[in-house]
């Protein structure tokens, strides 16, 4: 299976603890936060990757190169911001094959089981799979409501949310033909979870989500930072690196 990882910010918000390097090679525990997200999945048996950057993209392309722990890394490059919507669409190009694709978020870690979502995504028959886990900290991030068959019914900006509720980890399984379908739509600046996935919603596209009880780390946010500096930085201890 291949993976889209969307690297292609800015990282704002970041800015003030990293402020040199695009937010998914932030320093965590002495290493680019990014190549935990990579390990993480080349362990659930990820052959490829293709890096959708922009903001310093060179600086991805001289860590990781072209091939990572034996897996061949690709990368799609923004010249302009595109957004993860954009970004995500030019990216497509630069799939191999026509099978359903991951898409991960560079800056989150989230600890999913590839073959079990994998499954649940087949027997919905889903256009975008969706994994999420349950969160006391809607007030963050936007919720995901579904019905009681896991099909994604709405998603509740944060303004509107309750404290506890299901958030969005930033991994999918996604449809290759379903995205083919609505590459028309892929021009100029976009967000993927703000406008194409309510827009899908709208046109009835099967959108499920799957709970997961996994570690989730995001480092968007210089407090994040400084949490996901304590988790790996101890990782790291352990195992004497």
């Amino acid at each position: 299976m291949e993976a889209i990882v969307l690297a292609g910010g800015f990282g704002t918000r970041l800015r003030s603890q990293v402020p040199d390097l695009p937010k998914p090679l932030a320093p965590v525990g002495g290493e680019p936060f990014l190549k935990y997200v990579l390990d993480h999945w080349i362990g659930q048996g990820i052959k490829r990757f293709i890096l959708a950057t922009g903001y310093k993209h060179r600086v991805f392309e001289k860590y990781f190169g072209g091939i990572y722990r034996d897996v061949k890394v690709d990368y799609s490059v923004e010249t302009e911001p595109l957004g993860t919507g954009g970004g995500l669409f030019l990216a497509l190009a630069k799939l191999a094959g026509d099978e359903d694709f991951l898409v991960l978020n560079g800056d989150t870690f989230f600890e999913v089981p590839l073959a079990s979502f994998l499954e649940f995504h087949r027997r919905k028959s889903a256009a975008v799979t969706l994994a999420v886990l349950r969160s006391d900290k809607g007030g963050r991030y936007e919720t995901v409501e579904m019905d009681t068959d896991s099909r994604v019914l709405a998603f509740r900006p944060r303004a509107e949310n309750p404290r506890n509720g299901y958030i969005n980890g930033g991994v999918y399984l996604m449809c290759r033909e379903f995205c083919n379908r609505r590459n028309d739509v892929s021009r100029g600046v976009a967000s993927l979870e703000s406008d194409f996935f309510p827009r899908w919603l709208g046109e009835a596209a099967a959108i499920f989500s799957f709970t997961c009880a996994g570690r989730f780390i995001d480092i968007g946010t210089p407090d994040s930072y400084q949490a996901a500096q304590k988790i790996f930085g101890t990782e790291r201890s352990k195992h004497g690196e």
